[in-house]
């Protein structure tokens, strides 16, 4: 069963249909996500990986990785000061700009990648994308492109990043082995769409953007909006969770980040 029209953007790399891990049944009957040839590329690190006895041994390793085959530290010989900063555009600063909003251009990036890793389009930046072509839709796309995060190879790096969550949540069962419970704060549905129910029957099912945030904690989800939103995420739709890179990025928010879709879900007010 598919639950929701997609906007069919050609490309998939994980060998599911988009409307099928854009559904409520995926999220029921979730099955292993796996970019093609990101695991092959980088057989080093899982070696290594393999042989870490705790989720901060691993993201140590993860990020010293990282910073090694991306070139994230600052380059001491470039010839000016831009140069210097061009290296520090990476999953890291994609990741962080996301945590202050979502819309902003470090968010179309994450957006575009998981269009085009896993085929789900976007439904939400800035405002709603609706019908294409339109404004909203080539203010999106120009963002997405932009050269200060849409460089580096960040696609592959936010495929590596997507490998080592999927491998800690197997390898730890870091934050769950199955389903997390998460909470979402708003304060109306501008940025969902609504497919079955109504907030005041209290359960609906909601189609969420292509990647979103949830909290860990009701109470940290009552810090975004009035109302909040009770669901299920399966943890091969997560690509990112509290600890999975240390304890310091959006570790204020309890932050989990997750691919969209529809989702059944429990609504109450605060």
């Amino acid at each position: 069963m598919f639950d929701w029209p997609l906007l069919n953007t050609g490309t998939n790399l994980v060998g599911v249909p988009p409307g099928l891990i854009g559904s409520v049944d995926f999220n029921e009957h979730a099955v292993r996500l796996r970019i093609h040839g990101t695991r092959e590329s980088a057989l080093g690190l899982f070696k290594v990986l393999d042989t870490v006895s705790d989720l901060q041994e691993a993201s140590d390793v993860f990020r010293h990785f990282m910073s090694i085959t991306f070139g994230l530290r600052p380059d001491p010989d470039a010839r000016n000061r831009a140069e210097q900063l061009r290296w520090k555009s990476s999953y890291l600063k994609v990741l962080e700009g996301w945590g202050f909003d979502s819309n902003s251009p470090q968010g179309s990036v994450l957006k575009g990648w998981v269009e085009s890793r896993f085929g789900l389009a976007p439904t939400f930046h800035h405002e709603l994308l609706d019908h294409y072509p339109s404004a909203a839709w080539m203010r999106y796309i120009e963002e997405k492109y932009t050269s200060r995060f849409h460089n580096n190879n960040i696609n592959q790096q936010l495929d590596l990043l997507f490998e080592f969550c999927q491998w800690c949540a197997r390898r730890f069962g870091l934050p769950a082995r199955t389903r997390i419970k998460v909470w979402r704060g708003v304060n109306n549905l501008r940025e969902h769409r609504l497919l079955a129910g109504s907030l005041r029957e209290r359960e609906c099912v909601l189609l969420l953007n292509n990647l979103n945030s949830f909290a860990l904690s009701r109470e940290k989800a009552e810090m975004f909006g009035d109302w909040i939103l009770e669901t299920d995420v399966p943890v091969q739709k997560l690509l990112f969770f509290p600890g999975l890179l240390g304890k310091s990025l959006l570790a204020g928010e309890s932050e989990v980040i997750a691919l969209g879709g529809a989702y059944r879900v429990k609504a109450s007010y605060v």
